[in-house]
Parts: structure tokens; C-alpha cells; sequence
């Protein structure tokens, strides 16, 4: 368990928290790139508890602004986007992608004050469809290059990218990733059809755990025992500041993973990314992940699932009918028949237990076993991190290295005798265009 005081230290994520100062050393993704239109409505979006809005100039710039004007305070989420600027209803005051002003309507002619008045504004950096944001220091020459992060870097057709918003913390959200322990049970049937039933009947369901620190972040690897002469090893990975990465199933044969960026302190914007490293997306995968399967939800949500709010609530269409208010659609017949969690499918699941309980869970009342190993020590490098940025001044080493971000999860059989660490450890190197090295 955490001390109230540590819970608290990793939770908070607003401007001056130590948390906060410590994600604003990174690049943060948050948008899609196309669900922004050139000279098209702002979007409202939150990052990290500060309220700001998204558009898309004539030029096709991408600006990231405070949500209201600095003159008299007016929402900007009403401005104009027009003519490469943002223009403010209420007194007509633009701004462009870089804060600049631009015009001030009511002054005089020959005044000089648009040259004093500046709007809050982060730059952006549009790739492979995806938007990127550095929130940290104003001077361009700290920040980082934007990281090598292969599910942003493969072909569009080897990649499916979705974007929800879950109530919750962005740590109980990611501590659910990096938990491989619970896979098999929270998404497992009680019937005679499901392959993860078969394989808890006919494998081991009380895995081994290991875990390595490394340059960017944890790894936390899983064996079970496949059989007389091999392991089979699951190696989840942790990326500072806020990536997990899950290996692929032999059935699955992806590589998936979330970036889970704070909203604020209570809701997280996950960045569901499923991708194969050197070839298209198999068709039929990429169509349950945006349909979903018979009703159910897969690790994606799908197109069925959002309910979008007002367009006044940050990131309003990334919004699911999946909440606590409604139990998470849990379907108590299913659960006594097929699905041991009765629950709708693959996120859903995991969703549900991560947010259920409170959107900050009081990590003071846990009781932590063994097969939570990897989630203490991800916790102890969070705020090993926290403590040396936030009472020195030191950044976490090589957090500016672009390649650093350049890991895969792993799923491979090793030889009783061999060590997942030595001998697959090439394996969890990515090389972009290359393939797995092995079969999944």
C-alpha cells in the first residue's frame, strides 16, 4: 500500500503539483488529427487541469490556447476560426497558433497594446495522424524532440488508433495495464467455449513474477509454465511518463498498448493503440476493433460505444455510454452462464474496476500480494522520479532521447533454462519495419 501523502503525490496532476511539473517534461498526444477541420469549430479539451481549445488554422497549423480570451475573459470555445487566427466574439480580438495577437478591433488604429497581450498557447506537432502538446518550460531550446514511439510511427494501414475517456485517475487506469494477473479471470468464460477458459483449465493460472527497472520505465514479466521443457513468458512494459504496452496472443498477433494522459485528477483520456510493426492491420481484426463482435466491446472502443456530451465538455465525443451510473451495462445472467465478469466486453472490464470504486482510490486501504510486484515498483519509480525533479531539479536520465521510447512487450517460450531478460531481450527492442523475431 501507499502513505496518503505518496497516493496524493501521484495522483495530483495540475499546474505547481509535483506530479504535474514532473508530465510536463514530456510530449503529451491528445487529439486526432482528423477530427480537426481546417478553419473548423475550436474544440474544448482538458489537459492536466488546465481547460484549454483545439483548432485547426486556414493553413492547416494546429493551435492548442486557453479556453478563454485574455481581454475580459470570454469563452474561446465561441471564437471564429477564421482567416489563420481565433478570434474572440465578444470584442473581436484574434489570436493565432503560436498566442500571438493579432488584431484588436476596438483600439485605436495606430495603438501598440496587441503587441503586450499574448494568449496562453502550447505548441503542437501533428504525426501519422495523431496531435502532440509539450505543456513544460516556454523556452524552445528545453524541450525534448518528440518521442520514437512506434504505434505513431508504423504505416496507417498497420495501425488502429482509438481515443475514449475513462472516470477515473490516469494511475488506477495504467496500474490495470501493467497487471497481467488478472487477465485470464476478469476476462475469462465459465463456459466451454472461450479460449482464455481452456487455457486456465489446461495451463497456470498463478504466474511467477519478475521485474527489471530500465532506462524507460519497468518491465514486469509473468511466467507460466507451458510445458516439461519451456515457460511461456508475458513481459507487460511500462514507458515513462504514462505508456503501457501488452504483448500479443498467438491468436492475436499485435502489439497494443495505451498512452494514459491526465485529463485532470479525476478522468484520464486513453489512447488505445493496436498495431502489427511490419504489416497491415489483419482486416477482420481492425473491423472488431471499430465494431466491435457481436455486441461486445474488444480492447478498442467502438464506434457504438461513444455518447457524446456537450460540446462544452472537454473532449466531448470521446465520451461511452459504459459509466458507473449505468453499472457498466453489467448483465447479471451472463455472468452465471458465460462471462465470468458479466460484463461487456474486453475495456469495458477493465474499466469498470479501475473507475468502480472512487475516481481516487485511497491506496492506504489496499492489501497488496505478489502478483502486484510490478505495480509497487512502477510506483517506486514514479516517485523516485517525482522526488528528484521536484526537491532538485533533475530529470529523469535520458527522458530526451528519442529512441529511449522504442520498446515492444513481449509474449515468447523460452527454455526452462534460459532468462527472459538475457535471452529475449532483443526481442523487446523495437526496430521499426521489422517483424516480432519470433512467433507470438
Amino acid at each position: 500500500m501507499l502513505s496518503h501523502e505518496d497516493n496524493e503525490a501521484l495522483v495530483r496532476v495540475g499546474p505547481g503539483t509535483p506530479m504535474g511539473d514532473l508530465f510536463r517534461l514530456y510530449w503529451i498526444p491528445f487529439f486526432p488529427a482528423d477530427d480537426l477541420e481546417k478553419d473548423g469549430q475550436p474544440q474544448k479539451v482538458r489537459l492536466l487541469g488546465e481547460d484549454l481549445v483545439v483548432f485547426r488554422d486556414t493553413e492547416g497549423r494546429v493551435g492548442l490556447v486557453d479556453h478563454v480570451c485574455p481581454h475580459r475573459g470570454a469563452p474561446m470555445f465561441f471564437a471564429r476560426n477564421e482567416d489563420c487566427g481565433l478570434r474572440c466574439v465578444y470584442h473581436g480580438w484574434k489570436f493565432d497558433v503560436d498566442g500571438n495577437t493579432l488584431d484588436m478591433p476596438a483600439e485605436p488604429a495606430r495603438s501598440r497594446f496587441k503587441e503586450k497581450v499574448r494568449i496562453k498557447a502550447y505548441p503542437c506537432v501533428e504525426r501519422n495522424g495523431m496531435i502532440w502538446t509539450y505543456m513544460g518550460p516556454e523556452d524552445e531550446d528545453s524541450r525534448p524532440p518528440l518521442p520514437n514511439v512506434e504505434w505513431n510511427l508504423v504505416p496507417e494501414e498497420n495501425v488502429v488508433i482509438t481515443v475514449r475517456v475513462q472516470e477515473c485517475n490516469w494511475l488506477q487506469a495504467l496500474e490495470g495495464e501493467i497487471d497481467s494477473a488478472h487477465a485470464a479471470i476478469l476476462h475469462g468464460r465459465i463456459d466451454s467455449e472461450g479460449a482464455i477458459n481452456k487455457w486456465v483449465a489446461a495451463r497456470d493460472l498463478r504466474p511467477t513474477f519478475e521485474c527489471m527497472r530500465q532506462d524507460f520505465g519497468m518491465s514486469i514479466a509473468s511466467k507460466r509454465i507451458f510445458d516439461e521443457q519451456q515457460n511461456y513468458w508475458r513481459v507487460n512494459q511500462f514507458v515513462m511518463p504514462f505508456y503501457t504496452l501488452v504483448p500479443p496472443m498467438s491468436n492475436f498477433p499485435e502489439l497494443s498498448g495505451h498512452a494514459w494522459v491526465p485529463i485532470d485528477d479525476e478522468n484520464t483520456l486513453c489512447i488505445m493503440f493496436s498495431y502489427h510493426p511490419n504489416q497491415p492491420m489483419y482486416p477482420r481484426t481492425k473491423e472488431i476493433f471499430i465494431e466491435g463482435h457481436k455486441g461486445r466491446e474488444s480492447g478498442h472502443a467502438s464506434r457504438h460505444a461513444y455518447e457524446p456530451k456537450s460540446p462544452m465538455t472537454p473532449f466531448h465525443k470521446y465520451w461511452t455510454k459504459f459509466k458507473l451510473e449505468n453499472g457498466y451495462d453489467l448483465n447479471y445472467e451472463l455472468q452465471q452462464s458465460t462471462w465470468f465478469s458479466g460484463l461487456p466486453g474486453l475495456w469495458v472490464q477493465d474499466a469498470a474496476c479501475q473507475s468502480g470504486a472512487d475516481p481516487i482510490y485511497d491506496r492506504t486501504k489496499e492489501n497488496l500480494g505478489t502478483s502486484d510486484t510490478g505495480i509497487a515498483m512502477t510506483r517506486r519509480v514514479l516517485l523516485e522520479h517525482l522526488g528528484a525533479y521536484r526537491d532538485s531539479g533533475l530529470k529523469p536520465e535520458r527522458y530526451d532521447d528519442p529512441d529511449l521510447y522504442m520498446v515492444r512487450a513481449i509474449s515468447v517460450k523460452l527454455d526452462k533454462e534460459q532468462s527472459w531478460s538475457d535471452d529475449a531481450a532483443h526481442f523487446m527492442e523495437a526496430r521499426l519495419g521489422e517483424g516480432f523475431g519470433y512467433t507470438p
